[in-house]
């Protein structure tokens, strides 16, 4: 049994069982909890849950996308990963360019009527092909606001010049590992409010004791059986990589949640889960070549053993 896999099992129960009924800016409506914390320790093995499929080269190529300081969803399309594709999508549908059906409340429309999600499905081919091949069109619309890469690698400084947070970071692990400022922030109270989906992870905190380091994430919202799961994988692996270029071992992985909530329209698919079998934690390889954070590409990185349960599909609320 997987310590790690059970206590993310043990609090979606806890959501379902004592969650606050919310509503939320989706309409869908949640159950919630206020102050949630798991900790993975990595030596454990990677943390990609095994009782459902997690794909975990979305993962890959959403990290090193946040990694090229990007905000356009052109890379994530070149590497066939669309969970950013709905708020670029919404932006366009909403766009006085866009001149095709109605697209209000797409998401939940394509969920109920069978007839419209064909509709749906044609439009956002045609968005992912204009994204893909315009570049023009892809300025227009390809962009999702000042969120995670962006404010990683870019952060603009009030002097106008620019802040690369992750360099600066690594740069402080080597020289003062035992510093209490080891920060990476994805949140600018004058920018990021304004983006199509506001960062959700906003800050992280490094930490490093006994050879070994840890990082804690301070995520303000977590949809707990869609996201979250991807986030645990997303920053256990930034973890192993900032170690890998650091010269530390990995210790633990903490992941402190704010508004955790499960929306309503997943109770079915986190219960199954939660009935399902755990299988044995997969071990991450990274190519130790790689002498640099940012030179890292989809065939550097790898998970090795992992075996799950089959996938559970879910809507998006957006």
């Amino acid at each position: 049994m997987s310590k790690s896999e059970q206590q993310y099992l043990d609090l979606a129960q806890n959501i379902l069982t004592n969650g606050s009924l919310k509503g939320d800016r989706t309409g869908t409506g949640t159950h919630s909890i206020f102050g949630t914390q798991m900790r993975f320790d990595l030596t454990e093995g990677f943390p990609l849950l095994t009782t459902k499929k997690v794909f975990f080269g979305l993962i890959k190529s959403e990290l090193l996308w946040f990694l090229r300081g990007d905000n356009n969803i052109r890379f994530l399309l070149q590497h066939n990963n669309h969970i950013w594709d709905e708020w670029a999508f919404k932006s366009w549908v909403e766009s006085d360019e866009y001149d095709g059906p109605d697209m209000t409340n797409f998401g939940l429309r394509a969920l109920e009527d069978a007839e419209f999600s064909k509709i749906y499905q044609e439009q956002k081919n045609i968005f992912v092909d204009k994204i893909l091949n315009d570049d023009i069109f892809m300025e227009k619309f390809g962009y999702v606001g000042d969120v995670y890469g962006k404010l990683w690698r870019h952060w603009q400084s009030d002097d106008g010049q620019e802040v690369d947070q992750v360099a600066r970071l690594i740069a402080q692990i080597k020289e003062n590992p035992n510093s209490r400022r080891l920060i990476l922030t994805a949140w600018d109270a004058k920018k990021t409010p304004q983006a199509p989906l506001p960062s959700c992870h906003v800050l992280s905190q490094f930490y490093v004791s006994d050879g070994k380091l840890s990082l804690q994430l301070y995520q303000r919202s977590g949809d707990f059986f869609l996201g979250v799961p991807f986030n645990i994988a997303s920053y256990s692996l930034l973890l192993h990589m900032v170690a890998a270029q650091t010269g530390y071992e990995v210790g633990d992985f903490v992941h402190t949640i704010g508004d955790t909530h499960i929306y309503n329209n997943h109770i079915d698919q986190i219960s199954e889960q939660i009935s399902r079998p755990m299988h044995a934690l997969p071990k991450l390889w990274l190519n130790p070549e790689v002498k640099s954070l940012f030179d890292y590409t989809m065939d550097d990185i790898k998970v090795i053993g992992y075996d799950s349960e089959p996938a559970i599909k879910a809507p998006v609320a957006v």
